[in-house]
């Protein structure tokens, strides 16, 4: 007999990582060992199944297909498919299908925040080019990657995690397009309300998101002089920003006609250099009082002038899972990391007016960047950032594409007829593109989202506990005594529902491994099948579109679109009646209970 003190453990174990999922302050994959270890400690997970949730199947194969995902990219197929975006009209309609189609089609079968990263930069040119809100556009992308995730078993964790749990209760893992009857429909249905009605339900933000450029910096840039008086003449750059203490950043250096960048930061400052500086109004001053430079009157500093020659200005996003997320300006030292200047900071489409040493970086937020190319990609890679600016297109050779394409499509080929298992047959995949130099070797960790894994890893044990402590059963229990008043359908709907709401406030692949168990305790307390509450799990855990935070593609649109935490269920809670509205006839007539 099972102790009930260790429900009592895995529950309150439970509790607890939700609130802390929803408070958001401690990264999910932390969040999701210290339940792990919290339910091993306590003895209800032994010592020897701690970390055998990172033997699942699942780990393997949600890590293979995130580096097929970059093989793909970088064979160049995603770029020369969307190259036909510059010709789509300014119709609004038009070019919400166009690109909420695509993103949907593309996270069919690669991973839906790249799929999301690839079109996020054509989507604000486009909408900045047709004067339209960003968010018009970025929403209903964020969602279609979201409804494409549904169609395969690889296009999101969720689907794979629960082929898992079918084959771990008896039967086999759902394979590859097993999702897809259910899965097609739902993301069809979805794309026809977003193209046609949906998109008109984006708040609209008239305020910075929706100009050319959100930042206005020429508002925090001013012309100092050195003089022969200046105490500092004769400095380095470096040194010059470390006495005088205030919140300032030397931008550039202008001496006759060259421009320095303040990158060199060891070139000595001389008589009658003018200095372009980023700061306010009470940390100039400061400045100009320690530094006894003088004061340029009625300079104006373009914004274009701070992107001459090798020196260019870069906006970009903060991925919800960056390690800067948390911390400050001033604690990163980006300047002195990467040699490149932090200009600004936007949240929510809006300019943030406070001093940028303090700043704290959250997911979403829109920086600006100054500096050359390489120094720009390096920092942003480390920095966990995405660009918003078109990079140069990698179109690449028809060989590379075809290469590819081959490779990934043998492979999904093996997996739907049931030679292969999935975790051999896409790991397998992902080596012959490393081997094919489709993926460099330095590449190969980079592009694999590791506190995924780890979260599946550390909640695997943690979901397993909650099924063989009876935990899952005593929920189950519960909803069972409806089953006087509800039909097996209407309880279908409860849970499918149920998932959605979970799924909207934390990770949704925790949201699989958490809602499965339960999912598969209330098909047998029905007397039901299986397979058609999996199928409701893993819609539900996949289309969180109420809130920013139940998915990384709606937090990643959060600040380049300007949104706000309140415009989500706007469109979002129309959709999610239409998934639940399509998606139950769908699976009671493909999954019978």
């Amino acid at each position: 007999m099972i102790p009930a003190a260790d429900q009592t453990i895995v529950f309150g174990t439970i509790i607890i990582a939700l609130a802390l999922f929803i408070h958001g302050r401690v990264r999910y994959d932390i969040v999701a060992l210290l339940a792990l270890f919290t339910v091993t400690i306590t003895g209800v997970v032994g010592w020897d199944a701690a970390f055998l949730g990172f033997a699942n199947p699942a780990v393997i194969t949600v890590a293979a297909i995130l580096v097929i995902s970059r093989g793909l990219q970088n064979a160049g197929l995603i770029e020369m498919i969307t190259r036909g975006l510059s010709r789509v009209g300014d119709r609004p309609t038009v070019q919400v299908s166009a690109l909420t189609g695509l993103v949907t089609a593309f996270s069919a079968f690669m991973n839906n925040v790249g799929a999301l990263a690839l079109l996020m930069p054509v989507s604000i040119r486009r909408a900045r080019k047709s004067g339209l809100s960003p968010s018009t556009l970025l929403l209903p992308l964020a969602f279609g990657s979201c409804l494409g995730g549904l169609i395969t078993l690889i296009g999101t964790p969720p689907n794979i995690i629960i082929a898992t749990y079918r084959a771990q209760y008896g039967g086999e893992p759902f394979t590859m397009f097993d999702f897809t009857p259910v899965g097609l429909g739902v993301a069809l249905a979805g794309f026809i309300f977003i193209a046609l009605i949906g998109w008109r339900l984006v708040p609209t933000r008239p305020g910075s998101a929706s100009r050319e450029d959100m930042f206005e910096v020429k508002d925090y840039l001013t012309e100092v002089r050195a003089t022969e008086s200046s105490k500092f003449t004769g400095s380095s750059i470096q040194d010059i920003e470390k006495v005088t203490g205030a919140d300032v950043t030397i931008v550039e250096l202008i001496r006759g006609e060259s421009i320095v960048p303040s990158f060199y930061r060891t070139v000595n400052v001389r008589p009658g250099d003018i200095l372009i500086v980023r700061a306010d109004s009470s940390d100039l001053k400061s400045f100009i009082d320690h530094s006894g430079f003088e004061l340029v009157e009625n300079a104006e500093v373009k914004k274009e002038s701070l992107g001459s020659g090798d020196v260019t200005l870069m906006e970009a996003t903060v991925r919800p899972d960056s390690p800067v997320i948390g911390r400050t300006v001033q604690e990163i030292d980006i300047r002195q990391r990467f040699g490149v200047n932090l200009l600004a900071v936007a949240r929510q489409g809006e300019q943030l007016r406070e001093r940028l040493h303090g700043i704290r970086f959250k997911g979403g937020d829109v920086i600006l960047l100054q500096g050359t190319s390489g120094t720009l990609l390096e920092a942003m890679k480390t920095l966990g950032c995405l660009p918003l600016a078109e990079r140069g297109l990698k179109i690449g050779t028809p060989r590379r594409i075809l290469l590819a394409v081959g490779i990934f499509g043998i492979s999904v080929m093996i997996a739907a007829l049931g030679l292969v298992p999935l975790q051999i047959i896409f790991p397998l995949a992902a080596v012959a593109m490393v081997l094919m130099s489709l993926v460099p070797l330095r590449e190969i960790y980079e592009s694999i989202d590791w506190p995924v894994i780890v979260l599946l890893g550390a909640l695997i044990p943690v979901g397993q506990a909650l099924d063989s402590t009876g935990g899952a059963r005593l929920i189950t229990s519960s909803l069972l005594v409806l089953q006087s008043y509800l039909s097996v359908i209407t309880l279908l709907v409860i849970l499918m529902a149920a998932t959605m709401l979970v799924s909207n406030i934390i990770n949704n692949a925790a949201t699989a491994v958490l809602m499965a168990p339960i999912g598969v305790s209330l098909a047998t307390g029905l007397g039901a099948s299986t397979d058609a509450f999996l199928m409701a799990i893993a819609i539900g855990a996949s289309t969180p579109f109420l809130t920013p935070i139940g998915h990384q593609s709606n937090t990643l649109v959060m600040g380049p679109g300007g949104l706000r935490f309140g415009d989500y269920w706007r469109l979002g809670l129309p959709l999610s009646v239409i998934v639940i509205a399509v998606s139950v006839p769908l699976i009671l007539h493909f999954w019978p209970v």
